[in-house]
């Protein structure tokens, strides 16, 4: 018999000013990923937040996206989306592992993100976590990314000037 659990879900933060999202989708099993897409955009907008959405060819291309958008765009924050199905060979666990690993690498160098990559037995398991109106996900990655966000602004600072840098002399021509 299954046991119900009940899970506590942290209230919405509340921004001061408003954020901008990168979704990051690997879209390999599309229905699944457009439900959690669809509820990453849905708590991203009702955070007052905008969000810009690109695909990957799968979900190891995933923080590598998001680390190039990192260095090179102006986000504030990250939701990384896809779902991997166990199949018969060992592929799954070299997936999971390093698309999570990358991730948290990613995460504890700053970089806010919510990782909604489903890691799942089979299909109706990921149809069950995916689903807007259910488990949603999509939604709670964007959440995670979105609390990530207002703990930076929190705690934020500017940074000061850090290592070897030349004297105004050394720099004259």
């Amino acid at each position: 018999m299954a046991i119900v659990e009940q899970h506590h879900t942290l209230d919405r933060p509340t921004l001061e000013a408003a954020v901008s999202m990168l979704i990051v989708v690997a879209p390999y099993y599309y229905d699944i990923t457009a439900q959690m897409v669809a509820g990453a955009k849905a708590e991203i907008e009702a955070a007052g937040g905008s969000w810009e959405l690109v695909e990957v060819p799968g979900a190891l291309e995933i923080p590598t996206a998001i680390a190039i958008a990192h260095r090179q765009a102006q986000f504030d924050g990250y939701v990384a989306l896809g779902c991997v199905i166990r199949g018969e060979t060992t592929h799954y666990e070299t997936v999971c592992n390093d698309s999570s690993r990358a991730l948290q690498l990613l995460g504890l160098q700053g970089v806010c993100i919510g990782n909604g990559i489903l890691t799942v037995e089979n299909r109706t398991q990921a149809e069950v976590r995916a689903q807007a109106d259910g488990q949603n996900k999509g939604g709670g990655a964007a959440a995670a990314a979105l609390h990530l966000i207002t703990l930076t602004r929190k705690w934020g600072k500017t940074q000061g000037k850090v290592g070897f840098l030349p004297t105004e002399e050394n720099t004259r021509a």
